[in-house]
């Protein structure tokens, strides 16, 4: 346990009591599928008897209360993310890039739970099962269910506080663009800033406005 602990650093973690649970339903849904720039990010989580209360989709909730709710998941639940970045966003696709996010984070979560879910329940139409290799679990899309799933809820409040946070950071580096307010967006502001500086390599050069600027 402790080696997979090691490997899950900063990118999952689970209450004692969770560690080797059976019977389990993962959450699962993602953020950053449409921004021009920054990778995209997936969460899985495993609702702990003290989740929190008041868990909604991620983009309804105020930025303060999504916070509040994002560390309070982390302390209460079995959680995880998976991160691709915008260079293999450009390799396979987005669509691709959004379920082998989905499957890192479901493969940590159950590595560091020290066992398999019963199921699966993703946002959105479609699962990564048949198109991504490595996912191995029984999984059922729920258009809407980030909205009438806790366990969506929680695990988009997740992906979303994720990839804001690496965002935030990344503006710090390139802070032409206004990534710590649009998060990668295109944004009027960050649209200008590309024509201007044009394209860093944190932009997903594969997506039309960010190829377009490569030109100018």
């Amino acid at each position: 346990m402790a080696a997979v602990l090691k490997e899950c650093v900063m990118l999952c973690g689970t209450p004692e009591a969770l560690i080797g649970a059976e019977n389990f339903t993962v959450g699962v849904d993602e953020a950053g599928r449409g921004p021009l720039a920054g990778p995209v990010v997936a969460g899985a989580v495993v609702l702990g008897k003290s989740a929190p209360s008041g868990l909604a989709d991620s983009k309804k909730l105020s930025s303060k209360r999504r916070a509040v709710l994002d560390v309070q998941i982390r302390q209460s639940c079995a959680w995880a993310v998976g991160v691709v970045e915008p260079a293999q966003i450009d390799e396979i696709n987005i669509l691709q890039a959004t379920l082998e996010a989905m499957t890192q984070a479901v493969a940590r979560l159950c590595k560091v739970m020290g066992s398999n879910p019963a199921d699966i329940i993703i946002d959105g139409n479609m699962t990564p099962a048949g198109r991504r290799e490595g996912w191995n679990w029984p999984a059922r899309a729920i258009v809407g269910g980030d909205g009438s799933e806790p366990a969506i809820s929680a695990a988009s409040i997740v992906a979303k506080e994720w990839r804001d946070r690496i965002m935030i950071a990344a503006a710090q580096k390139h802070p032409q663009y206004g990534w710590e307010s649009n998060k990668g967006y295109g944004s009027k502001a960050h649209m200008a800033a590309l024509r201007e500086f044009g394209p860093t390599p944190l932009h997903r050069h594969s997506f039309a406005p960010v190829a377009q600027a490569s030109l100018l």
